[in-house]
């Protein structure tokens, strides 16, 4: 199987004086799926090249959760480490995709700036994509509604958000919905994953 190195969001446990970080147990059953195995990369920059160094992986997550601290965030330890992420993939020819906040930190690393988004909040809607239309959800409060040539635009929902981007000379792509928090996953989601990832079947 695929080892995959995947981000953790950061929760703040006040009565306990801690920061945790964390990540759904979905994505697990998802990436079990896709035939991946997830490396769990802490928010530690200063541990960063003494795990990555020590694992193969064959592929790298960028998960939702927390806004970044440019735009009102306040887990800058995650920011930094999503960074030397994104560093690793390019420099190694990594793939990568950014789920939701994680497309929002790709967007912001090269450059684009977000804006401010309405509606996008825990509900479904309708994009067109890979040649159709499908429902994804949404859980997003910051987005892009124009970005620059470096990237090829894949989706948009009918309110003109883009839903999903890639890079034109990198292998990084990013969708702004969830495929680990649907019920039960989505074939075209498996499938989008282990294509990006390459995944052997």
């Amino acid at each position: 199987m695929s080892i995959i190195a995947i981000s953790q969001r950061v929760d703040t446990v006040s009565s306990y004086n801690e920061k945790r970080d964390a990540l759904d147990q979905r994505w697990s059953l998802f990436l079990k799926l896709c035939g991946c195995v997830p490396l769990l990369i802490p928010n530690n920059p200063d541990l960063f090249s003494d795990i990555i160094d020590s694992f193969g992986i064959n592929g790298i997550i960028l998960t939702g959760g927390n806004d970044l601290q440019r735009y009102g965030g306040n887990a800058p330890e995650r920011d930094e480490t999503e960074s030397l992420l994104i560093k690793y993939s390019i420099e190694n020819k990594i793939p990568l995709i950014g789920v939701c906040r994680g497309m929002q930190k790709i967007l912001d690393y090269f450059g684009e700036t977000l804006e401010k988004v309405t509606d996008h909040v825990g509900v479904n809607h309708s994009i067109f994509f890979k040649g159709q239309n499908r429902k994804v959800n949404s859980y997003h409060n910051w987005g892009v509604k124009e970005i620059s040539s470096q990237f090829n635009v894949l989706a948009k929902s009918v309110d003109g958000c883009i839903e999903s981007i890639e890079h034109k000379e990198h292998s990084i792509l990013g969708v702004m919905w969830h495929p680990e928090r649907n019920l039960e996953f989505e074939n075209l989601d498996i499938d989008l994953f282990r294509s990006w990832l390459r995944v052997k079947k």
